[in-house]
């Protein structure tokens, strides 16, 4: 419990930096840096890379849509129910409901506009920050790796299960960059508030567990 306040506090630091960062116009130039270097300098319509990858790129970005996360969502929950642990989905629904209602309160609060510097690749609507997709993915396949991750043994599956969730929340992080509709700074938000809330919602589930309030065996 200890260690998961202490890494709630340092992403929710982070997130707080990296606001009043963007805030004051100070990370404009990492972020057009960043975004300039991954486009063609012969024609910065185009991102870098072979066509191949672009189209990796809106498939991975695909994972973190709203359409997608709902229905990862509502299936979990599903079968959660189906098998009688009614704590774990609420546990999920908490988890991704609050997101991203909290997601769309942030985006709204700084009103951030998307970046002008290069055609988007994909549509975007709402605002720029945090990324709701970076945010939002975070949010999901970090709850859902750690549920999967207490119903097993082994450390060696723990550690592949989470570091799973990991690896997706980052690739559509960078996906969202790399198509143009997102300042990395806009990312790396999305993933710090992200883990933070994913972290808070299992921490509190793990506590309620301890106090015998839901089922003793969560993930089970």
């Amino acid at each position: 419990m200890l260690v998961a306040i202490f890494l709630i506090g340092g992403a929710l630091w982070a997130f707080a930096e990296l606001a009043d960062e963007v805030l004051e116009g100070d990370t404009r130039a990492f972020d057009r840096a960043v975004l300039l270097a991954l486009r063609d300098p012969m024609n910065p319509d185009m991102p870098i890379g072979p066509g191949w990858l672009q189209a990796a790129a809106r498939e991975i970005t695909g994972l973190g849509g709203t359409t997608a996360l709902a229905l990862i969502t509502l299936a979990t929950t599903g079968f959660l129910l189906l098998v009688r642990k009614g704590g774990a989905a609420i546990l999920v629904i908490v988890s991704v409901a609050g997101g991203a209602l909290l997601s769309v309160a942030l985006k709204a609060g700084f009103a951030r506009p998307r970046p002008n510097l290069i055609p988007h690749a994909v549509q975007a609507y709402s605002g720029s920050f945090p990324s709701g997709h970076a945010m939002l993915a975070t949010i999901t396949y970090l709850t859902l790796g750690a549920l999967l991750a207490r119903v097993q043994a082994q450390r060696r599956v723990k550690a592949y299960l989470l570091s799973l969730a990991v690896l997706l929340s980052v690739l559509i992080g960078a996906s969202r960059v790399y198509l143009g509709v997102h300042w990395p700074t806009d990312v790396l938000a999305g993933w710090c508030v992200g883990a933070a809330w994913a972290l808070l919602c299992t921490s509190v589930a793990l506590w309620l567990q301890r106090r015998g309030a839901i089922e003793p065996n969560l993930g089970a």
